[in-house]
């Protein structure tokens, strides 16, 4: 049987103001488009109390190209790493509803919505995402975490300003600061609104 550190997910994320920069690097560097620009649309999964969210682990059914189901831990302290470290288990599904009605009668809801486009590049040892969210936009950097460093120096992003919290913590953060009547990140609630990630990023 699997372990917990069977399926580690160590990753860091950055806020970029755009893309362009990072992907003209990635191509200077060679490195492989594995997976095309592509919509995505998530929903998180949890008990009627956030039992998940209350413990910080994830439930999650992401639709793009396929149907994928994931489930995060917390966040994993190892010594000495600068990334943030999860227990991710993860496997693809024929059919989202029915995934979905799967874990209803388990007792798991669909409780938020969220949206993002994705492209994927390896570099190296590196998976690097190009995400567009409703908010603003990140380099997702995810592998061994020196091959991490490396790759974050390739391309310009400074290691100091990383960032190792979800999207979705992100959202919650910047709901509270602008008291925003919607907690589903999508690009319907962002529609015409002024409010970005840098509102509560410094």
């Amino acid at each position: 049987m699997a372990g917990p550190t069977d399926h580690l997910e160590v990753e860091v994320k950055f806020w970029v103001a755009e893309h362009t920069a990072v992907r003209q690097t990635l191509l200077a560097f060679h490195a492989q488009l594995t997976k095309p620009r592509v919509f995505e649309r998530n929903l998180r999964l949890d008990t009627p109390d956030q039992q998940l969210l209350q413990n910080r682990q994830l439930l999650r059914v992401r639709q793009d190209t396929a149907v994928t189901v994931t489930f995060k831990s917390d966040t994993i302290t190892l010594p000495g790493s600068e990334a943030k470290v999860r227990e991710e288990i993860e496997f693809q599904a024929s059919d989202g509803d029915t995934a979905v009605l799967l874990f209803q009668r388990l007792g798991y809801s669909p409780v938020q919505v969220y949206e993002k486009y994705r492209e994927t590049f390896r570099l190296g040892e590196v998976e690097v995402v190009l995400d567009e969210l409703p908010f603003g936009n990140f380099v997702e950097l995810e592998g061994p975490e020196a091959a991490i460093k490396t790759a974050a120096t390739q391309l310009g992003l400074n290691w100091e300003r990383r960032l190792l919290t979800n999207y979705l913590a992100l959202m919650a953060q910047l709901q509270t600061h602008h008291n925003l009547p919607f907690h589903d990140l999508t690009f319907a609630n962002f529609a015409n609104q002024p409010y970005t990630i840098a509102d509560i990023l410094p």
